[in-house]
């Protein structure tokens, strides 16, 4: 029996790229674009009327605009997670973003297959920023380091609480296999968060996160010590 298919709700409001969008998800298998929008106020109601894994959203949007759209559908929808699709990466709209509840965010040129790597891994609760735009936020917080602690907490360990647990079995030596039937999920939502994790610590490998995970505290004390 195959499993349901991601139900992805695409908001682009340029035609022509967001056809292509539509057609290249389309071509994936076990993904299906089951709505579309073109601004942020019909993204809302479509958010409310189709049963959604997803939603893949353009943040420089006509009407209430992306951020807004962002921010109304999770206040409805708390547990859909939002990938943002844009052009722009500067660190006051990323501020934005993150106060809005996205859980990812990639540029406009992205390819394909790190994009649907992206819509996989936010799908399975991973977060995902991009590269280049999580060095850009680090080096201007280290400049300029915020006032606000929370605000601060989220920048400093950019880790899921998932990801937390999945780094500190890492930590204990766990292999995929052992994580997934410890936390009670699939191998493939495992390397979904492993590649994240991998991706957001900037290692190459498993023993680096775990020795960066040790370094920077980046994983609670009570998680370590329970494995």
């Amino acid at each position: 029996m195959k499993p349901a298919p991601l139900r992805i709700l695409l908001v682009e409001d340029d035609e022509l790229f967001r056809l292509g969008l539509y057609m290249r998800l389309q071509q994936e298998p076990g993904i299906e674009v089951v709505a579309e929008a073109t601004d942020g106020e019909t993204a809302v109601e479509l958010a409310n009327q189709y049963p959604l894994d997803v939603v893949l959203l353009d943040v420089g949007l006509p009407g209430i605009g992306g951020v807004e759209a962002c921010r109304r559908i999770k206040e409805q929808h708390s547990q859909l997670p939002i990938l943002v699709l844009t052009s722009h990466s500067q660190k006051p709209l990323i501020e934005r973003l993150i106060a809005a509840g996205a859980q990812g965010y990639c540029l406009k040129g992205i390819e394909a297959e790190v994009l649907i790597l992206a819509l996989r891994s936010v799908a399975a609760g991973a977060s995902w920023w991009d590269q280049t735009v999580t060095a850009e936020i680090r080096a201007a917080f280290a400049a300029n380091p915020p006032s606000d602690a929370k605000s601060s907490e989220v920048l400093i360990n950019p880790l899921t609480q998932r990801e937390q647990e999945i780094l500190a079995l890492i930590a204990a030596g766990k292999s995929n296999q052992e994580i997934a039937e410890l936390l009670y999920i699939t191998i493939g939502t495992v390397r979904v968060h492993v590649h994240a994790i991998l991706q957001k610590l900037e290692v190459r490998d498993r023993t680096q996160a775990a020795v960066l995970a040790i370094q920077k505290d980046l994983v609670a004390a009570e998680l370590l010590a329970k494995h």
